[in-house]
């Protein structure tokens, strides 16, 4: 149920099952950043193009072009995504992981966590 003051999100866990949540209107959604990713721009515009392309499959799908045609173009989107996903671990590791201690090992439990999805 949505109400009108709220915000509903919608995440993954890796489970393949799409969670959603919901925040109160103007309800801050914390992820534990307290920095500021240099590569933001960057992983949008990828994004962005990815989209772009995914949509053009789909195209090719609705308009019943070859097979062989619509896999290479699928290829090439799922090779855009990881290059985004390579940006963002880089981008992570950098900043994200200065402020680790030595006997704080949740951010690297998180981390290795989420390359375990992401390489799944």
């Amino acid at each position: 149920m949505h109400i009108e003051d709220e915000e509903v999100y919608y995440h993954d866990h890796g489970d393949g099952i799409v969670h959603a949540h919901v925040h109160e209107h103007g309800q801050e959604h914390d992820h534990g950043h307290s920095h500021t990713h240099t590569q933001t721009k960057a992983v949008l515009n990828r994004l962005s193009r990815a989209i772009g392309h995914l949509e053009s499959v789909k195209r090719m799908v609705e308009d019943g072009r070859d097979c062989t045609e619509v896999l290479v173009q699928l290829a090439a989107v799922r090779s855009a995504l990881n290059s985004t996903a390579k940006v963002i671990l880089k981008d992570h590791l950098e900043h994200c992981l200065d402020d680790v201690s030595a006997g704080d090992s949740d951010q690297l439990t998180a981390l290795n966590e989420a390359i375990d999805k992401f390489m799944t």
